[in-house]
């Protein structure tokens, strides 16, 4: 792992010190002497992470860091504070701005190098991460999906898809969207952790699609479960007179009014005690093809629907991969 290293510490030697033990880490280094240019330094060399040390004349590091957390260019930023032993405030104020990790002074070169690896590590896994629901992204979903298939392991893919969705939010707008968004994420990371195991995984690829991995001897009961509880659920995101109609009035993209039922789910399921897939792709492709048998069922609650064939079956519809 590498990047550039923002050093930020009016102590020449100790700036020399950190400079070279970074470099032969592979890192890339920008310093600083004081605060005021440390500050100028985050927001225009745009480092990876800061290390900045806490007691500097002036602008102290503490100070530095509350700007550096009010301000939209810089409040990512992982940050690393250089602390003295005797100082254990310094360390706790800081912790409580926002600081991502401490090192006290003197410190062992080898521990602040992997001090950054770990404080790099969590912020690339923060920025994989979707924003609304904090839940792995695209990236961490590919890379799940791609190493338990390349270790054989077996697997049930389960592809989580929000329907009436979009005549929802234009009804009653992308907050209350959204709500409906976290909420289905919440039960599905409840569900996970009761049904599932060490080995299970949930992702949300983004929109109102949500990916669960579990194994493929517990994929049709948490399906159904998932289905059971929201469609509980659901209700609940609706003003008392739509709820008790069960459905919406939203004009469509000709401006035609449509009635639309409540929110529900569709999934669509693949595992690899039917069929072995040899990339993920393949195994999303049928997953997708199950959602949308899932949506064709003429019912005004959840469904899924799992793939039974086995290899060598030809598939009934054309596959289309939705997912990255």
């Amino acid at each position: 792992m590498s990047g550039r290293i923002l050093i930020v510490d009016d102590d020449e030697d100790i700036r020399a010190y950190l400079e070279i033990t970074l470099e032969l880490a592979g890192f890339e280094v920008v310093q600083a002497v004081d605060g005021e240019s440390g500050l100028r330094a985050a927001f225009e060399a745009q480092p990876s992470l800061i290390v900045l040390d806490v007691m500097m004349p002036g602008l102290d590091g503490l100070e530095v860091l509350r700007r550096l957390r009010a301000d939209g260019r810089t409040s990512h930023l992982p940050v690393i504070l250089l602390t003295a032993k005797a100082q254990p405030d310094d360390t706790v104020a800081g912790l409580d701005i926002g600081a991502d990790d401490y090192v006290t002074k003197p410190f062992e070169a080898e521990v602040l190098v992997a001090r950054i690896h770990a404080a790099l590590r969590r912020s690339a896994l923060e920025r994989s991460r979707n924003p609304l629901t904090g839940l792995p992204g695209n990236e961490p979903i590919q890379h799940a999906l791609t190493s338990r298939l390349d270790a054989g392991e077996p697997l049930a893919l389960l592809y989580v898809d929000l329907d009436q969705f979009k005549p929802f939010n234009d009804y009653y707008g992308f907050l209350r969207g959204d709500d409906a968004l976290r909420a289905l994420g919440s039960l599905l990371q409840e569900l996970v952790a009761e049904v599932g195991d060490d080995r299970s995984f949930l992702g949300h690829v983004g929109g109102d699609d949500f990916v669960v991995l579990v194994h493929p001897d517990v994929a049709e009961t948490i399906a159904e479960e998932i289905c059971r509880r929201f469609d509980t659920l659901a209700p609940r995101f609706y003003d008392p007179a739509d709820r008790e109609a069960g459905s919406i009035e939203v004009a469509d993209r000709r401006g035609v009014v449509q009635r639309y039922g409540l929110l529900s789910l569709s999934i669509g399921i693949a595992a690899t005690d039917r069929r072995e897939f040899e990339h993920p792709g393949e195994m999303v492709a049928v997953a997708t093809e199950m959602k949308r048998y899932a949506k064709t069922r003429t019912t005004e609650r959840s469904n899924w629907a799992i793939d039974r064939r086995t290899d060598g079956d030809e598939p009934t519809v054309d596959l289309e991969v939705d997912l990255p």
